[in-house]
Formats: structure tokens, sequence, C-alpha cells
């Protein structure tokens, strides 16, 4: 009884160390750009520069680009703009804060470093 409690005790603990440890590998925005791994794609979105992206770096974007839709359509509602037109303005802010190294796309979808 007391060595199946023992194992038990190992394995949920062995599962938290393994989340955390998960957490602290995951990908942050600044790290990916600074890898070349993301840039701003010219729809407003977070996109990967290589292809193929890692299922890391393709979660971040879905992470990112998720918030950014939500506060896209916030800002539309409340401007009275149209979705298309809070996008386009972004990617424009985006692109004028893009720090050199960085990666973003040009107009014409073509990724361009800064």
């Amino acid at each position: 009884m007391y060595f199946e409690g023992a194992v038990m005790k190992r394995l949920i603990i062995a599962a938290f160390l393994t989340l955390a440890l998960q957490s602290a590998w995951a990908i942050d925005i600044d790290s990916a750009k600074n890898q070349g791994l993301v840039g701003e794609a010219n729809t407003g979105y977070l996109a990967a520069v290589r292809q193929p992206a890692s299922a890391e770096v393709k979660a971040l974007i879905t992470d990112v680009n998720a918030k950014r839709r939500a506060q896209f359509e916030r800002t539309a509602k409340s401007t009275g703009a149209t979705l298309e037109q809070v996008r386009v303005r972004f990617y424009q802010l985006a692109v004028q804060k893009t720090r050199r190294g960085h990666y973003y796309q040009d107009e014409s979808g073509n990724w361009r470093r800064k």
C-alpha cells in the first residue's frame, strides 16, 4: 500500500515538473523575433518567416493572433472603422516599430529585414 502511494506521489510530482518545464521552454514573441522565426505580416498578424515552423512557433503565432484579432474587433467596434482598416493601420504601425534585424512583410508579401 505504501509503495503504491509513493509511486503515485512521484508520478504526480513528475507530471507537475513536466508542465512547469514546458512553460519555461515556450518561446516568447521577442525571442522568436530575435531569432528571425516570426515577423509582422502585411495582414496585421504575426507570421512564420521560415517554413516549416516548429510546433512551438505555430502555438505562439496562434496565441498572439487570437489576441490581436480580439483587439482589432474591439477597436473597429469602438471607432466605427472596418476590421480591414484597423488591421492595415496596425500593420503600418507595427512596421514603424519593428526593431532593426527583425522581419516584416512588404505590401507584396515579401519578407524584409529591417
